[in-house]
């Protein structure tokens, strides 16, 4: 009996393994880069023992963005912790870009949508990205209560700007191979939506 605990927490770190090894290798090459085979060969294993572990490049990659979105979410509900909405936003802006700046092609693939052309892992990504602006919908709500805004305003259509605008800083500083610098981004960006 010993023995199968042993191979089952063997298991487990070898399935933990491919995860972080296949985080970086998506967020390196994205996941049209990537193959099976160079995951195989950087994990020194074999293909097949690969597939063991997991179906296919699909399912490790809809594991890798599992995992990253728990780190994002995670990231996020922090940053919610301020007591005044402004900051609140403030702090969920750099949480965002800082995770944006670290996680390169998940990152694209999570929250720009830049997916493969696999229909089932897309609408886990759509699934997500519902998720995400679901948790950064409430801080924007805040936001426009303190305001007292004369005009109604649609709180989703505040967080789609906000993503949209922090999606496009994060593509941008990708392209230009800039640093990101959210200490400074997140109150601007604060100050330009209200």
């Amino acid at each position: 009996m010993p023995r199968a605990t042993s191979a089952k927490v063997t298991g487990q770190q070898a399935r933990k393994n491919i995860i972080q090894t296949a985080r970086e290798f998506f967020s390196e090459y994205g996941y049209l880069g990537a193959s099976m085979s160079d995951l195989a060969a950087k994990l020194n294993m074999t293909k097949a023992g690969l597939c063991y572990h997991f179906a296919g490049k699909a399912e490790i990659f809809k594991t890798v963005l599992d995992e990253a979105f728990s780190e994002l979410s995670q990231a996020l509900t922090e940053a919610k912790s301020e007591q005044a909405a402004e900051k609140k936003l403030e702090n969920l802006i750099k949480a965002y870009l800082q995770f944006g700046a670290r996680e390169k092609n998940l990152t694209k693939a999570l929250v720009l949508k830049l997916a493969p052309r696999d229909a089932k892992i897309m609408e886990h990504i759509v699934e997500l990205r519902r998720q995400l602006l679901d948790l950064i919908q409430p801080v924007i709500e805040e936001v426009l209560a303190s305001k007292k805004i004369d005009k109604p305003v649609d709180s989703r259509t505040y967080t789609l700007l906000l993503t949209g605008m922090m999606d496009g800083l994060l593509l941008e500083y990708s392209i230009f191979k800039q640093k990101v610098e959210p200490e400074l981004i997140g109150g601007a960006i604060v100050a330009a939506m209200f």
